[in-house]
């Protein structure tokens, strides 16, 4: 499999997973001409398009693509039906879509109905899990998406995470300020800054490195919470979380 990232409307990425046969899956189109671009120059046919959650971002190119690609099946969770799903997945569920098989993941926090994608070595998390960050908490609460990412934290070192948003940079010096001594934040921050500097995307990442650099798997560590953790009201992780959401609303 061949996966291809295509830039869209402001930060956001459109994921294409080529199978080299002249067919793909495609992931999120918040638009289509895009993704129009992008078939028409490797000549690639798309079989089946995969939304995670029902924010326009993530569907709005839906209609335009299956008008054109008549033949093409749109999967996702209950709150995309109206955004042109029609195969309708659900929590632990294990589908064939594109030749290829998927666990679902129910992954609740930025939107109620939220899902994710995993097939080794692709995750496919929208705006659940992204590079050093998280999504923001738009419907669910702190307490749901600290479950959903452990839920996520159990996939191997080497899983790719495919995150919707171009959210790096920021999400890196949100951490560094957090953590300014943390070697490995600081040094990816660089690494990141330098690929963006020459045009490059910041994603995939890798979960491993993620376990590194993302406070937001690091709920546990001892010395986060003490950075924390002001007046000993903290008692458990995922109020770590919910701390760390907070201020990174705020930076």
């Amino acid at each position: 499999m061949n996966l291809i990232s295509i830039p869209a409307l402001r930060d956001n990425y459109i994921w294409l997973i080529d199978d080299q046969n002249g067919h793909c899956v495609i992931v999120d189109p918040g638009e289509a001409e895009p993704v129009f671009q992008a078939l028409a120059e490797r000549h690639l046919t798309p079989t089946a398009i995969l939304l995670t959650h029902h924010h326009d971002d993530h569907v709005g190119g839906v209609r335009a693509i299956t008008e054109r690609f008549s033949a093409v099946k749109v999967y996702g969770p209950e709150e995309t039906a109206s955004k042109g799903a029609k195969i309708i997945l659900k929590n632990q569920q294990k589908v064939e879509i594109g030749g290829v098989n998927w666990q679902i993941f129910a992954t609740p926090g930025h939107t109620l109905g939220h899902i994710s994608y995993y097939s080794a070595p692709y995750l496919f998390c929208g705006d659940t899990m992204f590079s050093a960050g998280c999504g923001r908490l738009f419907e669910g609460t702190a307490e749901q998406m600290y479950q959903s990412f452990q839920q996520l934290a159990e996939l191997p070192d080497d899983t790719l995470v495919c995150g919707a948003h171009e959210y790096t940079v920021s999400n890196l010096k949100f951490a560094r300020q957090i953590l300014p001594d943390d070697s490995d934040i600081s040094a990816h921050e660089e690494y990141v800054l330098a690929k963006r500097k020459n045009g490059q995307s910041s994603l995939p990442t890798t979960l491993g490195l993620e376990r590194k650099i993302n406070l937001f798997l690091r709920c546990h560590d001892t010395d986060l919470q003490k950075k924390l953790d002001l007046n000993g009201s903290i008692t458990q992780d995922w109020q770590v979380f919910a701390r760390l959401r907070q201020l990174k609303d705020s930076f």
